[in-house]
């Protein structure tokens, strides 16, 4: 298996580019955000990470063939 670090490195900075977005634009909602997710109980949490993994798995398959 080759590992193309190039893609892996760009698809990293993406990454960090949209998750900085609200922080940015809307501090007080990425706190109201957090804020929310401690009351979301963990089972719930486990679910929609796991569903977030398996989109994700799904979209670099479709990509990648």
């Amino acid at each position: 298996m080759h590992i193309e670090w190039h893609a892996l490195a760009t698809g990293f900075a993406l990454y960090l580019v949209l998750e900085g977005v609200l922080p940015f634009l809307s501090p007080s909602a990425m706190k109201r955000a957090v804020g929310a997710l401690l009351d979301v109980p963990e089972t719930r949490l486990r679910v929609f990470g796991l569903l977030s993994m398996g989109l994700g798995c799904a979209l670099l398959y479709l990509i990648r063939a």
